[in-house]
């Protein structure tokens, strides 16, 4: 097959882009002005890094998600915008900038995030703590959300690398987050196509550790839809959340980010997440943020 027919055919399969996908307009000056601080710092925000939709309305509110460790990760999740590759170095200046930036910005709510940093013997740790302390010396009052990866990696046993996991998880809960982010991003069955070098179990057992060191940091996981996930699916994977004591959940539409990533195999319809919310608020969530432009830190303060 040509070249030229295989494009028409990619693009003949695509499916349309539906009617209540509707992208908030931005607010510009408010959105240059954060752009420009990050440009001017050289950090780096997952809100840019992964475009993502609500970014303008969360600046306007006093949230940001701020990019630990560097723009390049070290795995290749096949729905991630993020550049993958061999980060280079460790930005010493990183975690001091971001707390002038939160400053500078007047947040109320900051959420870290990372990339991967499975090159790093602590994953990466360093930078959530480093960044955590260096914004309360400025401020105490601001509150903090961590988005992390799954922690998992080194060790010559599964009872090693279990260890290896929890360790480096205390050195971040013992900052005293006010919340514990980790998605599993979809059901258990997509999880190798979908989360490369993650595992459902893996992350699960992350969670649960979470509420056993510390059961006063309420725990956060987040999922996609639109990757080829049954409803069954998305409930099982819900009740194995609220079964590690999650407090809280995030459920939006996957948005294929470029020719290369995965395809949207479905759009779920409003009424569909509207469906998934009142099941997932009946067993006990105590936040649920569901909906087609939801996205890990929507509304997250």
């Amino acid at each position: 097959m040509n070249n030229k027919r295989s494009n028409h055919l990619k693009k003949n399969n695509l499916l349309r882009l539906p009617s209540w996908i509707k992208f908030p307009i931005s607010k510009a000056s408010e959105f240059e002005r954060v752009q420009s601080l990050i440009k001017e710092s050289n950090i780096h925000t997952i809100c840019e890094e992964g475009r993502c939709p609500n970014r303008a309305e969360c600046y306007a509110s006093g949230t940001a998600t701020f990019l630990l460790g560097g723009s390049i990760c070290t795995r290749s999740c096949s729905f991630c915008q993020v550049n993958k590759g061999v980060p280079i170095g460790i930005n010493l200046e990183e975690s001091r900038k971001i707390a002038e930036a939160v400053e500078k910005l007047n947040l109320k709510y900051v959420v870290l995030t990372s990339v991967a940093r499975d090159d790093l013997s602590d994953h990466g740790v360093i930078f959530f703590t480093s960044t955590i302390t260096e914004i309360r010396k400025r401020n105490k009052e601001i509150k903090i959300e961590v988005l992390t990866p799954d922690l998992w990696g080194g060790g010559k046993t599964l009872h090693e690398r279990e260890d290896l996991q929890k360790q480096r998880l205390r050195k971040i809960l013992e900052v005293h987050p006010v919340c514990f982010n980790h998605n599993l991003e979809t059901v258990e069955r997509l999880q190798k196509e979908v989360r490369r070098g993650a595992n459902y179990r893996n992350s699960l057992n992350l969670l649960a550790a979470s509420k056993e060191i510390n059961p006063h940091i309420e725990t956060k996981s987040g999922i996609m839809l639109g990757l080829g996930e049954t409803l069954n699916e998305i409930k099982d994977t819900i009740l194995d959340l609220k079964k590690v004591r999650c407090d809280q959940i995030t459920i939006g539409q996957y948005l294929r980010p470029s020719l290369l990533h995965m395809p949207v195999a479905k759009y779920w319809e409003p009424k569909e997440f509207d469906y998934i919310s009142e099941f997932a608020e009946l067993i006990g969530f105590k936040k649920v943020s569901c909906g087609p432009l939801i996205r890990s830190s929507y509304h997250a303060g």
